[in-house]
């Protein structure tokens, strides 16, 4: 996501499983997400490596457009 990020000069867009769009960028070192409805998650705890893939634990919810 990091150099995803310097190349989208701040930002990066991912698209979520369900079609929808996240968007990912950076304050100082922390990770932030970004979600349709304009609310922001904090990424607290990054690369939780699981059985069928890899998580990011935030600090709050975000939803898909509503």
């Amino acid at each position: 996501i990091d150099a995803a990020i310097k190349k989208g000069n701040g930002k990066a867009t991912l698209k979520t499983v369900s079609g929808g769009n996240l968007t990912a960028w950076m304050k100082s070192k922390d990770l932030y997400i970004t979600d349709e409805n304009e609310n922001s998650a904090k990424v607290t705890i990054a690369d939780v490596n699981q059985k069928n893939g890899v998580i990011h634990v935030v600090d709050t919810v975000v939803t898909p457009k509503s």
